[in-house]
């Protein structure tokens, strides 16, 4: 009886087993994951916390209030680091005392974030995070903190330690009796821009903290924060007289997410404040490309003693399905007894093994007496890499006869060689026509918040032999409101030669212009060793002549390039013409300014994607040299690339020239992204979409914009803009 009893009881619980399951997932809480402040990146509601969003997570918002309206973009570009960039238009404010100048454009402040995780959480730690609030800005709101967050179920707790703008209130330490800010810098060094690592953790600090709570209905949040901050020292009271007064330490909040790609919040702040924010986000690492293709063929196992040579028609066939199914650009195509050599760039596939795969099933089925299949692959017509695939091992792969077999067993890469045999088939297309939209922009400018143009650039170009090429484009502007840009002379007692902000007068005055016009040889020196050289209108801005040189050995993560260049500054009321007086006149002001009528202008670049396990996928580039308006310096450049294969990077140029030299911004710095086409669009392509942001369009530390990069044209080599995605 004992035993019969235990054995229903048991049964009975497996039976209920699937019903206990559903009820507690049915009664759990969602997964918490990590929201942005009104700052932008991860926090709670004014305050930061210690945690930091998953690898790839990229993230535009808005925020506004009375006093403040914040635009930002958070991008948690490795596991321990988030970078911020955010602007704020201060409402009260004008960003110039000279209403000619900037109108009624609001003031504007530019900033820098970043976030670097200290210990990661698990059952008895919390994670950990140290950060730096506007650390490249005008110090606005510029600060440091230390802060950890610990999930206890539904909750997310933070308890923190701020120091400027986040310990304004001096809870922990600072005498707020004889300053507001307890005696910290809170000027900018030279004309804002700069990094004042000496101000870094002094005048007030303040203890801070919060809790954030995930509801049981998945979309709905709530917040709550004490907050470290008592707004008397706050840009609108001690600037315009605002009345900033703080009722309440306690700040509150409720946040709605939409799925996966957005969310709007809602808080209640300093006891008299409504702020409405909203916030849209992707991950970078989650892209995936959604591909109509033409279907990979079946590999035909052919009898060679059966099989006829091939005609000249079947070798045209060979090479129009190499194009249409591998990606082999117009193939010229050449055959010995046992080889079939293939020479032809690769326009498809960002993953090689995909047309390596494809070119040999192509190639076997239609030249089964082959037992060496050549892969040369070419950029501008010189030859980068080459893949030898042995047609026999391929045969094992096609048909899996072993376990984990890929195309990879079957092929080795290597230098090119020059191809051998017969030539059976060669495009006859020298031609090249291409049409393409083009946005260029600035954000936070004195004139407009946005200044931005939209045009279409059209291009061709046509190829004497392998060697040297004829091209140009034209660009037709469609809109823009660079009308708004009215200096020629920013009013900033800078005397530059006007290499860049003159930028109004190229595009806003001339809808249709001739962007490019030049002649260019280039050549495969050695086998490691590429070099171009080019003469005639080489941009919007400049012409003149150049060369350049790159030593790249294959597969190697490095390389170093050297290019030199003498330009002249194109006269924007002329198609053709250049300046000759280096001295212009601006009627709108009424003074002289200085353009750049002949200089020397080039760098030593070097290129190093780092192996290291703690910075994986990135890309360094340092170049040194002379810039166009005759300063001279440094500019390094560090890019991301997520499993998508978009590429997320910044750029610095540090000159000899002084921040008052240099004007607004003391130095040049940028940021873009960089997306593969074949995740925009339903064909796959090996090209890319460029979107930049520049905080402001300067003269100093500005290279010419080259039409050819040799490191991009070898990318092949070690691939980088055209590597594979991982996902």
């Amino acid at each position: 009886m004992h035993t019969v009893l235990k054995t229903s009881l048991s049964a009975l619980t497996l039976a209920m087993l699937p019903i206990l399951h559903v009820q507690a997932d049915d009664y759990s809480y969602p997964v918490l994951t990590p929201s942005q402040s009104d700052f932008g990146g991860v926090g709670l509601i004014q305050m930061p916390t210690g945690r930091s969003a998953r690898e790839g997570e990229f993230s535009v918002g808005a925020t506004y209030n009375d006093e403040y309206m914040h635009y930002s973009a958070s991008l948690q570009l490795l596991p321990w680091l988030e970078s911020t960039i955010r602007y704020t238009l201060v409402q009260d404010l004008f960003y110039s005392s000279d209403p000619s100048f900037s109108g009624d454009t609001k003031y504007t402040d530019k900033g820098i974030d970043f976030k670097i995780r200290l210990l990661e959480e698990s059952y008895w730690l919390p994670e950990m995070a140290f950060g730096v609030r506007d650390f490249g800005g005008t110090g606005l709101f510029d600060g440091e903190f230390i802060a950890a967050s610990k999930h206890v179920g539904p909750f997310d707790f933070t308890v923190g330690v701020g120091w400027g703008y986040m310990g304004n209130s001096g809870n922990l330490s600072g005498d707020k009796a004889n300053s507001i800010d307890c005696g910290r810098d809170t000027s900018f060094k030279g004309k804002g821009g700069s990094v004042d690592y000496d101000r870094w953790f002094t005048g007030c600090s303040a203890v801070f903290g919060g809790v954030e709570y995930q509801s049981p209905w998945a979309p709905l949040r709530l917040k709550a924060e004490y907050d470290g901050n008592d707004y008397i020292s706050d840009f609108p009271v001690t600037r315009g007289g605002v009345d900033m007064t703080q009722d309440s330490k306690f700040n509150y909040g409720v946040l709605y997410r939409f799925g996966h790609w957005g969310d709007a919040r809602l808080s209640y702040e300093r006891g008299n404040t409504w702020t409405f924010g909203f916030t849209l986000n992707t991950n970078f690492n989650n892209l995936k490309a959604i591909w109509q293709d033409e279907p990979l063929p079946a590999y035909l196992h052919r009898d060679v003693s059966d099989e006829e040579n091939l005609n000249d028609a079947d070798w045209q066939q060979l090479a129009q399905d190499l194009h249409q199914i591998a990606g082999y650009e117009d193939p010229t195509i050449y055959t010995t007894d046992d080889t079939v050599t293939v020479v032809a760039p690769q326009t498809k596939y960002r993953d090689r093994n995909e047309a390596h795969e494809r070119a040999a099933t192509v190639i076997a089925n239609q030249s089964p007496e082959a037992k060496e299949y050549r892969l040369i692959e070419t950029s501008n017509h010189q030859a980068i890499t080459e893949t030898r695939i042995d047609s026999e091992q391929y045969a094992k792969v096609a048909q899996n006869e072993y376990f984990g077999a890929k195309v990879e067993d079957s092929a080795t890469v290597d230098i090119p060689k020059a191809p051998q045999g017969k030539l059976v088939a060669k495009s006859d297309k020298n031609w090249d026509f291409s049409l393409s939209p083009t946005l260029q922009q600035s954000i936070g400018g004195s004139e407009d918040f946005y200044m931005f143009n939209i045009g279409i650039n059209a291009g061709a170009n046509y190829w004497f032999g392998d060697h040297v090429e004829v091209g140009g484009s034209l660009y037709f502007n469609l809109y823009d409101n660079y009308d708004k840009f009215l200096y020629e002379v920013p009013p900033d007692g800078t005397d530059l030669k006007r290499v860049r902000t003159l930028v109004r007068q190229y595009i806003n005055d001339n809808p249709v212009r001739m962007d490019n016009l030049q002649l260019t040889w280039m050549d495969r020196m050695g086998n490691n060793w590429y070099g171009q050289a080019y003469g005639g209108y080489l941009e919007m801005m400049f012409g003149g002549v150049g060369s350049e040189v790159l030593y790249r050995p294959q597969g190697s993560n490095w390389a170093i390039g050297l290019d030199a260049n003498y330009v002249i500054q194109r006269d924007p009321d002329s198609q053709f013409g250049f300046f000759s007086e280096e001295v212009q006149y601006d009627p709108l002001t009424g003074r002289d300014y200085r353009v750049q009528t002949g200089a020397m202008t080039g760098h030593l670049t070097a290129y190093y994607q780092p192996q290291w396990e703690w910075l994986p996928n990135t890309l360094f580039k340092v170049s040194a040299g002379q810039y166009l308006t005759e300063d001279r310096g440094v500019t390094i450049d560090f890019s991301k690339q997520f499993d998508s294969g978009v590429i997320a990077g910044a750029f610095v140029a540090l000159t000899d020239l002084t921040a008052e030299e240099y004007g607004e911004g003391s130095y040049n710095k940028g940021f873009y992204i960089s997306i593969p086409f074949d995740v925009m669009t339903v064909k796959p392509s090996t090209n890319r979409a460029t979107i930049s942001w520049l905080p402001l369009s300067r003269d100093g530390g500005q290279m010419l914009n080259r039409k050819y990069n040799l490191y991009g044209v070898t990318d092949a080599r070690s691939p980088w803009y055209e590597r594979k995605a991982m996902n």
